[in-house]
């Protein structure tokens, strides 16, 4: 069934993109900076699912580290027919006062490799007329959750303009963009989300098994539940100045962090 690559592929989304495009056949090369969980994956899948898998152990945020991943991508050996770009981290402070390192490494991981890596892809791919990029967004894009919304934002964007691009080559690009999920990112971003309640949440199985639909259907934006669908279309009418007050510091203090 052909060969995906996944980013952040060590734990949340990225899991469960491993685990169902595994089980849908496909060989995977696993890309994170954690080797014991990428190498205990890549073990596991191999042993379920009998599928060939191959790990890159990197920072995403460091150029050298994302050339690397680009230079697979460019590979002809084992092509890659699908990109899943997912790894994600939220800066977890503000803007104002926060320390700029801290900001440029999220943006070269949000923004630079998403780029970076959709740019390798889509060149072999649509010399072989046929592949998908996915790109993982968030709701967030839609309000103004500090630089988190920002990138989210560019992704989103950014993968619809690439669609466009590529109509007619038998490539496509597809953006998903869930709410709150039920994985570690909040916890490693050391954000406190006991708040929520359970219906506000989402389970990686049912997000990425959307995404990935909607991707073999060729749909440009992937928004997962009907709740979050709905959100997301009021999100859109609202008046902006609306959605600049649920992002104020009063409002964020209460919320305490990014959806997706």
């Amino acid at each position: 069934m052909g060969t995906a690559l996944i980013t952040g592929a060590a734990a949340g989304l990225g899991l469960e993109f491993a685990w169902q495009l595994a089980t849908a056949r496909h060989d995977l090369v696993l890309v994170d900076r954690d080797f014991e969980r990428l190498e205990r994956l890549a073990g596991q899948l191999h042993a379920v699912a009998g599928i060939h898998t191959e790990i890159l152990v990197v920072d995403l945020s460091v150029r050298h580290d994302v050339e690397r991943v680009a230079e697979r991508l460019r590979s002809t050996e084992r092509p890659v027919g699908l990109l899943v770009n997912n790894a994600g981290a939220a800066p977890g402070q503000r803007f104002v006062g926060g320390d700029p390192v801290r900001e440029e490494a999220v943006f070269d991981l949000m923004v630079r490799c998403v780029l970076v890596l959709s740019h390798a892809a889509v060149g072999h791919m649509t010399a072989r007329g046929r592949g998908a990029i996915l790109n993982v967004a968030s709701v967030a894009a839609l309000i103004t959750l500090g630089t988190y919304s920002a990138h989210k934002a560019w992704v989103r964007t950014f993968t619809e303009g690439l669609a466009v691009e590529l109509r007619g080559t038998g490539v496509t690009a597809t953006v998903v963009c869930p709410g709150f999920v039920h994985t570690e990112f909040h916890e490693r971003a050391g954000i406190d989300m006991t708040w929520l309640p359970e219906i506000a949440w989402l389970h990686a199985d049912d997000v990425v098994g959307t995404a990935l639909a909607d991707v073999r259907r060729g749909a440009v934006i992937s928004t997962p539940s009907m709740r979050y669908r709905l959100g997301s279309g009021a999100a859109r009418v609202m008046p902006r100045s609306v959605v600049r007050a649920m992002g104020s510091p009063r409002s964020r203090a209460r919320s305490r962090g990014p959806a997706g």
